[in-house]
């Protein structure tokens, strides 16, 4: 039996300043809204964000850039974030970009205990200066290290009290490989269910990787509306 926090603010009570987090989604689909607001309220800051990308403006993670929260952002993708534009560009915010397909690979190198692998991409740019290319086969390829976290903070469809998580479509990109890099996973999802009422074969993350849960309805905000004209 997981526990199951009465509140946000209850499951993100223990993130202290200058921890390190792994947030989950992709864009803003399967971002863990209510946990990420918690935050908002606690005034948690000194955070080193470790995602996709930095929600929008008005929400997600751009509710904690905007609060000036983050000290350093990890992630593949600027997306549609001005003020994560302007941070960056005035020097108040730390970034640290790398390619999106050497990103989730980072994250599930770290939960599965492998320190480093080699990559092509990023040789021959920015992304390699400092770092150690080896050459296999006459290819070359750049060292990248594994990450882990202080806390993962990640949004499920679907759990059971035995802390099983199953992820929705596009919310699996980064949810289930955040779930296992985390120091202390924290899983929040729409639906709670017994032990045993999940299929087995629909679990995506085991409950091993998780220790605490809340229950909350997602507002499911679209990133950018396209409409019919």
């Amino acid at each position: 039996m997981k526990m199951v926090e009465n509140s946000a603010l209850d499951a993100v009570k223990d993130i202290k300043d200058g921890s390190t987090l792994m947030v989950g989604g992709f864009g803003l689909v399967g971002i863990p809204e209510k946990l990420i607001l918690a935050l908002v309220e606690t005034g948690t800051k000194d955070l080193t964000v470790i995602s996709n990308n930095c929600g929008i403006d008005d929400w997600g993670l751009g509710l904690l850039l905007r609060n000036k929260q983050i000290r350093k952002m990890v992630g593949s993708y600027v997306g549609e974030n001005k003020e994560f534009e302007r941070q960056v560009l005035s020097g108040e915010l730390e970034v640290e970009l790398t390619p999106q397909g050497t990103l989730a690979e980072r994250i599930r190198a770290g939960g599965a205990g492998i320190p480093a692998f080699y990559t092509p991409a990023g040789v021959g740019t920015p992304i390699a200066e400092g770092k150690e290319v080896r050459t296999f086969d006459g290819k070359e390829y750049v060292l990248e290290h594994g990450m882990t976290a202080d806390f993962s903070l990640v949004r499920a469809a679907r759990g059971d009290k035995a802390g099983n998580l199953a992820f929705n479509k596009t919310a699996r990109n980064f949810n289930p490989m955040m779930a296992a890099a985390g120091k202390v996973t924290i899983a929040e999802v729409e639906e709670l269910h017994e032990i045993g009422e999940l299929d087995p074969d629909c679990i995506h993350t085991p409950g091993i990787y998780v220790q605490r849960m809340i229950v909350a309805p997602q507002e499911k905000r679209i990133e950018r509306l396209t409409v019919q004209s």
